[in-house]
């Protein structure tokens, strides 16, 4: 998971977090809760694209999620 506080948002650091992970660590792949369409947005913009959904999250709690790849 990635988080980044609103605060520190919009200065480059999530891009740079997951361009570690992308590069060092092969990530490929992310779940993202689609109530939370900003976080969508930025795997978007970083190249994701959406495969399938869910409308529970993997608990199996009421959260949809959006399960991306990476182009």
């Amino acid at each position: 998971m990635l988080f980044v506080s609103a605060a520190e948002r919009g200065h480059g650091l999530g891009g740079a977090l997951l361009r570690y992970g992308v590069e060092r660590c092969g990530v490929r792949s992310v779940a993202v809760n689609e109530q939370n369409p900003l976080a969508r947005g930025f795997y978007e913009h970083m190249g994701f694209t959406a495969v399938r959904r869910t409308e529970l999250d993997e608990p199996g709690r009421p959260y949809p999620l959006a399960y991306m790849e990476l182009e």
